[in-house]
Parts: structure tokens; C-alpha cells; sequence
């Protein structure tokens, strides 16, 4: 605990934000001068660097292009591989566990090692990994680069240490499993084909042993040759050549048959006794045409062939074989029990399935009773034991990505009510049809820690709905799902208009969310320049939604033409070219011009039935202008105790009262400064059009559309009647195709390159939805941004840095946006509700506002909205406020307490507005009046004393980069700000004082998904995008990583391997028993000698135990040791145990030769010896 005490006369620690001669504001520039008299402020800081470290937690979500699939028929646990590398296990509720290859590599295969909680992984950098799973995070053991062959296919038969491996030469390779090391054993390409064979066979494209017999090895080349090599004897048993290509092979379990897929979507059966020609050859899907041919089909590129007791026709399971004539069908996976044949249509291509079985052993009846469908997108588990064919309910939180992710939001520690009742409104609407059977993939333990609170993720996607999720200890599971497009209306489909145009370019995404749990008010920020308000009612009501519409457009004649100036992003033709005329849209019967006064979309104007849940109760959109479309709405901030919602973008500010349903302010940016502009630009020249501006100025506007913003349109200079200098094309709609988190790339203009934007424009213009640094979609191109950081130097040109630059900016978008009880003036003696502002030049402006306080009165009088002219200043563009008392304790936003609007009338309760407030005030009578400000802009923190508006304490975050997200959260009993850079930084600073706590090289920023989706909260939980389809959580609190290992599930757990069943004398006799052999004597050193060294490389696993050791540190390393000696331990008891069975039977052998001999030498005399 260290004490920090700060003087106000003496914090002049950096130099004045606002160089270039600039008038200063209060003492926002630093200043001496304008600091109060002294006054000392005693804060404890209790938060130290040794309190944080990054880790991550968890990922949900489905595996970002998955590639392979393997399960554990004993364990009952799975893995899905993925093409970054990536493995998922999976198994009941909770045991959810992501791994990651350091190479990057894709997964080709995997294996798992039944009932001994070791997985093998074959990468397409033709390297073997052998994964522990004895431990709740998966370590590497060992790896086997191969040098001169590509790996193609593996095989690992049940209780063997030996891994059979095909290459793409056709030849196949042993490997012990345990060392991990070559055998010598080798089978060559053209030792397994006849001499006489002219071409290569090709690559290996499947391994296995037959059931009846492990030394029989079979080997499937993509040729259609296939090989029956004796093990022991080191030769081909018998030889297949077929006309058509193998995909896969499956064997009956008694070893006497076995079935092929072929590419022509033909399906081949052969007999053991004759393999001069299959004895049948099926097109499950091809129909006889007239002239006797089949028709041609799609190749099945998997068979799997299982028997069962109840039944005596075998399941006969494959993917694709559809005729190529029927256009337009979706991927198919194929049953086939008997003459039954059953097509289960899937929505996305199938990856990989695979067949779950009773039992682990090949040589008995299979019994299966489910199918897992690996698809593209989607995982999907299909029950066979039932006749339909229904599918399991998925427990794991697959369909993240069902409509592209486009925001997140996450909330720790909310109202313990909250959860259970967003359930039971979400359970209503749940799917039914699902098998009623247990979830198959049951594998592994998982409880719920000791130190759990409630946690939910809301997350924003591209069709406009809206997902609530459990996310308490560090599960995901489904709540409520809220669709709002539902509030409009749907566009005719023989409308070629505005509403064509509309339906493709995905008008309802959500581009921002603003939640208060406690007062349970939703708000949505749609890409079509709407908000939706919406409140919660546990009742079904009929209500009419309210519209409000806002004229938000900027001053045209104030943007500077292309000619004058370089840096117009706003307007000028990102191409490069002179703007040309550009004729109206084909799909558009209406030219721009007349585009006047109208919303993006139309909101159902008669009366709604609403379910039980978010009702919708207020829409306020922005309208097209003289043909501009409105821009994109920047930011937003709502609070349920003053009733009042605030928007920005980068024309203005309007804040709404959504009590009354009227607009209280819609001003220009500009015009919110008012004579205290601290870049004195330069006035506005009036308009034509211009109407009186006073109301606004006064702070109320009485209707949406009676008092509209200045607007108007640009020119060009050539003429008044020039064609306009459009940001997009004619009729295009204010928004981009998809526009998601989940697939967005950073593009950048051709035109930037030679015109020297700042990188962060092209960023913030995807990030935060500002017009000002967007351009038109014909001239974009994608541009790393690893090459665009090297052409500007790390993006170190800053928008601020001179009065000229400053000059040269067409428009100041608002950034943020908070309400809070604070102090307007520097003469204000008591706090008051004021609305605090950022904008993207760094301005920070602080609006007061006059409240009734009585309920009548708040439904009836008007709220009063002054703009003081108070600006702060900070280096970039603001993106967080936050609000301590003069004890360094956090004063959250007063809420009004949830209550029900259309629950019955109770005479004996009253429904009135119950707020709780926290006001700064209230909270610290022994520290006086006045509390801290925390300002965090893209670039430096600030900490002001309101009300003298002082900067107590300043702190530049970064200069090679900026700041993507910053939020003031609560760790450990205490307060820090969390920033993400875009560098891939994460940096921690206490608060007050903003000393750096922390500050890790986190991740490459590489696109925006991560950007826009990045987000903080409370109890040192932070989490993004990482894929199109995966969340990934990560904590930076110490503790947090501490007790990791607990929350996480067990991914083994000691069960019994199944015993093989007795076969039966007559049975064994007659049907030829299953052979065993000595796989070690065969393959072993002794008699197979060693492989060449150039072949493969073996790698030592860094998750080994010796590498755990290196690794292990600190108070981490401490319960790392723990759990390494327990380990140790356990390996060494195992040893002693051997041992100790090794000594018994020695000892025994001992026994019985000295009884021999004492037996021997009983009767002889002493010289007989």
C-alpha cells in the first residue's frame, strides 16, 4: 500500500496540450495559473504491478475452419483440429479446452490414444505431435518432423504403441509412440506393388489392420490400388487394382469383408477368399439412365461399415455420392440400414463424421448409436437409435457466428436476478424435435469454483439480432435472443427503391449496445443510423412504438474542396480522379436530390403484440438529407435515473428524453462550443436554407422535424450546380455489405498512400462507423497493416498536433458520450446531472442539465439542456470517462431500479420510479465537495478535480501507436484503467496517479474483428473476437490466473478399459480367432534396426516435464512444482510398482532354484561337490 500526495501548484509534470499559441480553457492546458489554491488530496493506491498478468481463460464458440476430427470411445471425449492449428477437446458441459500448435500449421489428423489421455496430431508441416491430457491445460511431449516425405495418413490400432504413418510417396513408416522415435520397419511403395506395375500407386490415403488378424496391415493407395501386406513375413498377402480412386476403406468387424469409396460415387464390397473383383459395387445415389449407364455422381469421400446385435443388416454411413445433374442440393450425409435409406440434408459442407461405437475393439459387433457431423460452420450429432434419425441439442456454444458477429459487450457481476429471468424468457422460444437421449460426448469433470459471480456477454450480429449469454464461471451458454428488425417494417419485395438496396446490403446490423442491468433498459445502435430503446417486461403487452426522427447533417459549404487542401477524407474521390458526374442508381427510381427528410428504414407504425422479454418502446433515426444519407452514429450513452439518451456521430450531438419521447438538443459540434472554440475556427457562412438556430442553442427542440439541424450538400467548385462530391454512389445506402466484426479486414484507400493519411482514419472509419475517414467501396482495396505501419512510421502523425491540421478537418465526430453527476462550471458548488463528451479532435466538452426531480413533474416539464462552453483538452481522439471520488473509490452512473410496466396493477404497490444515486457528495463527507474526472483518450490519460477543473495527474500512453479501447474497471477491491493499443499492447494504470502497472506485447493487431470487438470489465476479465466464429476470453489479473487451474474441467479422468469379449471356442475355432503378435519384437531396434536420421527429426516437447520445469516461476511456478512433483510422484510409484513386481517374480525364480538345488545337494556329502 503506498501513499501518493500531490499538491495542485506543483503538477506542471508534462508539457501544455494545446502548443501552437492556442487560447487555453481552465487549466486544461497544465498550467499553474489556473490551478485553486492548494489542496492536498491523501489517496491509497493499493493496486501494484505484481497484481496483474495477462493469460487466457477460455474460448467459445465453434473451431474456425475445422479440419479433422477424432474421438475416444472410453473417455468419451473429443477433438476438432483447425487450419490455424488450433485444437478444441471437448467434453461434458464445462471440459471445453483450446490448444494451439506454435507452428500455425493446419491439423491433417488426429488420434487419440483410448483411455490414455494422449492425442497425436499430424500437421501439414508434416510434423507428429504426441499431447498429453493427463493435465487440465494440454502440453506437448513430443514432435517427429518429417524431412524428405509429406505425412498423408495415420493409423494407431487400439492397445498399440506403434503409430503407422503414410506419405505421400506411397511408402508407410512405424513410429513408437513412447520415444517417438523411427522404427527401421519400413514398408516401400514398390515392395507393396507388383514389379511389373508401371506407374507410381500414388499417395497413401488409408491405414489399418484387419480385425481378424494384426499382422495384416491394409493399405489403400489414391490410385485404387490396395494392399494386403503380411507384417511378419514383410510381403503382400494379395494385391487390388480398381479403375476408380479410393477415398476411404471400413471393414466388417469379423476381418472378412471390407467396403471402399470411390470418386465416382460408387460404393465397392470385396471378400477376403477373392479379391480378383469386388463381389458388389453399389451407386447408392446414381440412377440407371436409358441406355443402361449410370448416371455420374459426386465422389463419397467417406464409408463407415458398422454391424449390430439387434440388427442383421449393417449401417452403411457415407458423405456425398449425389448425382452431379441436381444443381443447388446441399451436402449430404447418407444411412443406409437395410433398404432403408435415409438423406440428411446438411446446411454447410461436410468436413469430417465419424461413427460412435459401443466398443473400442474392431473384431466385435460395433453397436453404433450416434454420428458425429463436423461441417464447415456447424456440428452437428446425429442419434442412431432411433428410426428418424433426430438430432442431440447441442450444449456447447456453437452458433456464435449463426449471423456474423458485428459487437460485443460483457458485463461481470451483475444482478444475481438478472440471469434467471433472462432464461426463463429465453427457454419459451427454444427448438424442440432434439433427440431425448444424453449427450454422447460425456467425457471429463468439470465443477463450478468457489469464487463465482454472475457474468454476462451480449453480443450484436449482422441480421440485427442480439444475443444474451451466461457467461459465469467461464462457460457460455445461451439466455434470450432478441431480433430487432422485428420493429420495422419488412421492404416489398417489388420495390426497386431504397428498400432493394436495403434488403442486400444487411440494414438491421448492430453496430453498438448500451445495457443497465440494474434498470434492465437496452439500447441498440443500428448501422442504418437508428437507436432502438427497449425495456423488459415479464408480460405480453400491445403497444405502438414510438418513432422520433433527427436532421443531423453537417454544414456543406465549410468542407474545403480537394484543390485547397489534401487531407478532405470526408468528400474527396478516394481514386485519385477528378469527381465525375454519376448517373442515378439502375436499381433506384428516385434520384438523391429528392431524398429528403426520410429514415433508412420505415418502423411499424400500428399497434404490435410484444412476447414477454425486451419490448421495443422508442426508435429515433437519423434522415437523408438533400440526398446525403445520415452518417453513422459514433457513440451512445443512456441512464435509466435521468431518463435521457445521448447520440453522437461525426456531424453532431442529440440527446433525447425517452420519458417524454421528445429531443432536447440536436447541435453541430461546433456550435457546442459556442464562443469557446479553443481553435477559434471559422464561422459558419450562412445558407439559403438556413433556419434559426436558437432553440438549439437553448438547449430544447420541440419536434423532430420542426427545428431540423442545418444541413445541405457539397459542390463542386466548378459550378453551384456541379454534381455532387459523393462519399458513396448514388442511392447507396449508409452502410456496407456485412458489416462484421467476424470477416472484417483494415482497407485502406489507394489514395491514402500518396496522400498521407493517418493510418488510424482507414481504422477508426470501420472501428467507430465515422463517415469522415470512410470512402467509397469501388475504389477500396485490402492493405496490411504491417505494411502500412512501415510507410508512416508507426503511425506517429497525430490529428491534433498543430492549429492548421486542426483547420483542415472537415468534420469533429463525437466519440463518447457519458452521463454522470458532476459539476457543468467551475463555479458550481453542488453536482448536478451533466452529460460528459469527447470528440475526435481531443475536446472534451460538459454539459449540464436541469432535471425535475419530482415523477409528476419529470413526465410533464421539460429537462433543460445548456452547453457551459467547458472544454478539456487531450492529445487524440477521447474514448473513455470515468468518475472517482476524492477517496480513489469508482462513482458508478445513478440507475432507476427495474421495474415492471405491464405487470397488473397492485393497489397496495404503487409503480413509481425508484432511483439510486450516487453522487459524489453524498459519498465522501469526510473528503469534502469535488471529485475526480479520468479523461483516456487514443493517446494520453488525464485526471481532472472538478470543479476547478485542475489536471491532477497526466500520462502519455503511447506514441507509436494509439489506443483502440480504454475502460475504467474495478480489480481487486480497487480501481485501475485498462487500455488495448493497436499494437497489441495492453496496458494497466492505477488510478489516480496513472502509474503503468502493466504493459504486455499482448497480440499483432492484423484486422478489425479484434479492434471493434475488444472489450473490458470488471474482476480482470477482458475478452474479443479472435475468429469470425470463436470468443476468446483472457484475464489480467494475477488471482485470476492463480486459480485458472480450478475453474478449468479435467479432460481425463482413470476409468477402466472395457474387457474383449469371449469369443467362444466353436466360434474361435471355426471363424479363425483375432491373432496377437509382438509388435515390439517386429518393429522394435533389436530386429528392425534403425531409421536413417535425415528422415525425421525428433523435437522434446516444451509441455514436458522437464520443460515445465524451465518454465515454472514465481507464484505460478509454485503450484506448477506442486502439481510436477504429484506427477513425479505418481510416474515414480508406477516405476516402484513395476519394480516391485520385477523383485516378487526374481524372487520367486530364486526360491524355486534354491529349492532345486537344495533338493539336488540334500544327500551329498561335503567332498561330493
Amino acid at each position: 500500500m503506498k501513499k501518493f500526495r500531490k499538491v495542485l501548484d506543483g503538477l506542471t509534470t508534462s508539457s501544455p496540450v494545446n502548443p501552437g499559441g492556442s487560447p487555453g480553457c481552465g487549466s486544461a492546458a497544465g498550467t499553474p495559473s489556473a490551478a485553486p489554491t492548494p489542496r492536498e488530496l491523501e489517496i491509497q493506491e493499493t493496486l501494484m504491478s505484481e497484481h496483474f498478468q495477462i493469460c487466457k481463460t477460455v474460448r467459445h464458440g465453434f473451431p474456425y475452419q475445422p479440419t479433422a476430427l477424432a474421438f475416444d470411445p472410453v473417455q468419451k471425449i473429443l477433438a476438432i483440429g483447425s487450419r490455424s492449428g488450433g485444437i478444441r477437446i471437448l467434453g461434458r458441459p464445462g471440459v471445453d479446452c483450446h490448444s494451439q500448435h506454435e507452428s500455425g500449421a493446419a491439423v491433417l489428423q488426429m488420434q487419440f490414444l483410448i483411455n490414455e489421455g494422449a492425442l497425436v496430431t499430424a500437421c501439414a508441416d508434416d510434423t507428429l505431435h504426441l499431447w498429453s491430457l493427463r493435465q487440465r491445460l494440454p502440453a506437448i511431449l513430443h514432435s517427429l518432423k518429417f524431412n524428405r516425405e509429406r505425412i498423408t495418413f495415420c493409423h494407431l490400432p487400439f492397445q498399440s504403441k506403434w503409430l503407422y504413418v503414410g506419405t505421400e510417396r506411397g511408402n508407410t513408416h512405424i513410429v513408437n509412440i513412447e520415444s517417438f522415435i523411427l522404427s527401421g520397419y519400413v514398408i516401400m511403395w514398390n515392395k507393396a506393388i507388383e514389379l511389373s506395375t508401371k506407374t507410381h500407386p500414388g499417395p497413401v490415403v488409408h491405414l489399418s489392420d484387419s480385425p481378424k488378424d494384426e499382422g495384416k496391415l491394409l493399405i489403400g493407395f489414391e490410385s485404387g490400388t490396395i494392399v494386403m501386406w503380411d507384417l511378419r513375413a514383410k510381403r503382400a498377402d494379395f494385391r487390388i487394382y480398381y479403375d476408380e480412386a479410393i477415398h476411404s476403406v471400413s471393414w466388417h468387424h469379423e476381418g472378412r469383408q471390407f467396403m471402399c469409396s470411390h470418386s465416382d460415387g460408387s460404393l465397392s464390397m470385396w471378400n477376403m477368399r477373392n479379391t480378383a473383383k469386388p463381389f458388389q459395387v453399389t451407386f447408392p445415389h446414381g440412377k440407371t439412365q436409358r441406355d443402361g449407364r449410370k448416371e455420374s455422381c459426386k465422389p463419397i469421400l467417406k464409408v463407415e461399415y458398422k454391424t449390430s446385435r439387434n440388427s442383421s443388416e449393417a449401417f452403411v454411413i457415407f458423405s456425398g455420392g449425389l448425382s452431379y445433374d441436381k444443381a443447388g442440393r446441399r451436402p449430404t450425409l447418407t444411412i443406409m440400414h437395410g433398404k432403408a435409406i435415409t438423406v440428411l440434408e446438411m446446411d454447410y459442407p461436410i468436413v469430417d463424421f465419424m461413427v460412435l461405437c459401443e466398443t473400442p475393439y474392431l473384431n466385435e459387433v460395433q453397436e453404433p448409436y450416434a454420428v458425429v457431423v463436423l461441417l464447415e460452420k456447424d456440428f452437428v450429432v446425429v442419434d442412431l437409435t432411433q428410426s428418424n434419425f433426430p438430432i442431440f441439442e447441442n450444449p456447447y456454444p456453437m452458433d456464435v457466428h449463426e449471423s456474423p458477429v458485428t459487437c460485443t459487450a460483457y458485463f461481470a457481476d451483475c444482478p444475481p436476478d438478472i440471469i434467471p429471468v433472462l432464461y426463463s424468457i429465453g427457454a419459451k422460444h427454444k427448438k424442440t424435435g432434439y433427440s431425448h437421449k444424453e449427450w454422447p460426448v460425456s467425457g471429463g469433470t468439470w465443477t463450478v469454483g468457489s469464487q463465482t459471480y454472475p457474468e454476462i456477454i451480449i453480443t450484436g450480429h449482422a441480421d440485427g439480432s442480439i444475443k444474451f449469454w451466461d457467461a459465469t464461471a467461464i462457460t457460455l451458454q445461451m439466455l434470450y435472443k432478441l431480433k430487432t428488425s422485428k420493429v420495422f417494417e419488412k421492404p416489398k419485395t417489388g420495390d426497386m427503391g431504397r428498400s432493394a438496396d436495403l434488403v442486400e446490403e444487411d440494414p438491421y446490423a448492430v453496430q453498438m449496445i448500451s445495457w443497465c442491468p440494474q434498470s434492465r433498459i437496452f439500447c441498440v445502435v443500428g448501422i442504418s443510423a437508428h437507436v432502438i430503446l427497449y425495456r423488459f417486461s415479464k408480460h405480453d403487452a400491445n403497444t405502438i412504438i414510438t418513432s422520433l426522427e433527427l436532421r443531423l447533417q453537417c454544414e456543406m459549404e465549410d468542407v474545403i474542396s480537394p484543390s485547397d487542401t489534401e487531407n478532405t477524407p470526408c468528400f474527396s474521390d478516394p481514386s485519385g480522379h477528378s469527381p465525375q458526374p454519376q448517373p442515378p442508381s439502375p436499381r433506384s427510381n428516385t434520384p438523391d436530390s429528392v431524398r429528403d427528410s426520410i429514415p433508412c428504414l420505415k418502423v411499424k407504425d400500428r399497434m404490435i403484440r410484444m412476447p414477454p422479454g425486451y419490448q421495443a418502446e422508442l426508435v429515433v433515426q437519423l434522415l437523408w438529407v438533400d440526398g446525403e444519407p445520415p452518417q453513422q452514429i459514433t457513440c451512445l450513452d443512456l441512464n435509466s435515473a435521468y431518463g435521457l439518451l445521448a447520440l453522437g456521430n461525426c456531424n453532431g450531438l442529440a440527446v433525447v428524453d425517452y420519458l417524454q419521447k421528445t429531443i432536447l438538443l440536436c447541435m453541430s459540434t461546433l456550435e457546442l462550443y459556442g464562443s469557446a472554440d479553443p481553435f477559434q475556427r471559422l464561422t459558419r457562412s450562412p445558407r439559403k436554407n438556413r433556419q434559426s438556430t436558437s432553440d438549439h442553442v437553448n438547449g430544447h427542440c420541440t419536434s423532430p422535424t420542426s427545428q431540423p439541424c442545418p444541413s445541405g450538400r457539397a459542390r463542386v467548385p466548378g459550378g453551384p450546380e456541379g454534381p455532387r462530391l459523393a462519399r458513396r454512389g448514388p442511392g447507396r445506402p449508409p452502410f456496407r455489405k456485412a458489416q462484421s466484426a467476424a470477416c472484417m479486414e483494415v482497407s485502406l484507400p489507394v489514395s491514402s498512400l500518396t496522400e498521407g493519411y493517418p493510418s488510424r482514419r482507414a481504422m477508426l472509419q470501420q472501428l467507430h462507423g465515422v463517415s469522415m475517414y470512410s470512402h467509397d467501396e469501388h475504389h477500396i482495396t485490402n492493405y496490411s497493416w504491417s505494411e502500412r505501419e512501415s510507410r508512416e512510421n508507426s503511425f506517429s502523425r497525430s490529428r491534433s498536433s498543430s492549429v492548421s491540421s486542426i483547420d483542415r478537418e472537415t468534420k469533429e465526430a463525437v466519440t463518447t458520450l457519458q452521463f454522470a453527476e458532476s459539476y457543468g462550471r467551475k463555479s458550481d458548488s453542488l453536482p448536478t446531472p451533466c452529460l460528459w463528451v469527447g470528440t475526435s479532435l481531443g475536446l472534451v466538452l460538459i454539459i449540464p442539465m436541469s432535471i425535475p426531480t419530482d415523477e409528476q413533474e419529470r413526465q410533464e416539464d421539460p429537462v433543460t439542456v445548456a452547453p457551459t462552453g467547458t472544454v478539456l483538452m487531450l492529445k487524440g481522439s477521447v474514448l473513455r470517462f470515468g468518475f472517482l471520488d476524492c477517496g480513489g473509490a469508482l462513482i458508478n452512473s445513478p440507475y432507476e431500479v427495474w421495474r415492471d410496466q405491464h405487470a397488473p396493477d397492485d393497489p397496495d404497490r404503487p409503480r413509481k420510479r425508484k432511483l439510486v444515486n450516487f453522487s459524489p457528495s453524498s459519498s465522501q463527507e469526510a473528503c469534502g465537495d469535488g471529485h475526480l474526472a479520468v479523461v483516456c483518450s487514443e493517446r494520453q490519460a488525464k485526471v481532472f478535480y472538478m470543479p476547478s477543473q485542475a489536471c491532477l495527474y497526466v500520462h502519455n500512453i503511447t506514441e507509436s501507436s494509439f489506443v483502440l479501447r480504454a475502460d475504467v474497471v474495478s480489480v481487486s477491491n480497487s480501481v485501475c484503467l485498462a487500455c488495448f493499443c493497436a499494437n497489441g499492447h495492453i496496458m494497466i494504470l492505477s488510478l489516480p496517479s496513472l502509474r503503468p502497472l502493466l504493459d504486455v506485447s499482448y497480440l499483432p493487431l492484423t484486422d478489425m474483428r479484434i479492434a471493434r470487438t475488444f472489450c473490458f470489465t470488471n474482476g480482470g476479465q477482458a475478452l474479443y473476437l479472435c475468429s469470425p466464429t470463436e470468443i476468446q476470453r483472457i484475464t489480467y489479473s494475477q488471482e485470476m490466473c492463480v486459480n485458472l487451474q480450478e475453474t478449468l474441467g479435467e479432460l481425463f479422468t482413470p476409468i477402466e478399459t472395457p474387457e474383449a469379449q469371449n469369443r467362444g471356442f466353436l466360434k474361435g475355432f471355426f471363424g479363425g480367432n483375432a491373432q496377437t503378435f509382438d509388435r515390439e519384437e517386429l518393429f522394435g531396434e533389436a530386429s528392425a534396426g534403425k531409421a536413417s536420421r535425415s528422415l525425421a527429426q525428433h523435437i522434446p516437447g516444451q509441455g514436458g516435464i522437464e520443460g515445465m520445469k524451465a518454465a515454472a516461476g514465481g507464484v505460478v511456478g509454485d503450484l506448477a512444482r506442486a502439481r510436477i512433483a504429484l506427477d513425479e510422484r505418481g510416474q515414480r510409484l508406477g516405476e516402484l510398482e513395476e519394480r516391485t513386481a520385477l523383485m516378487m517374480t526374481s524372487a520367486e525364480t530364486f526360491s524355486k532354484h534354491a529349492h532345486e538345488l537344495m533338493l539336488k545337494c540334500k544327500d551329498k556329502k561335503w567332498y561330493q561337490f
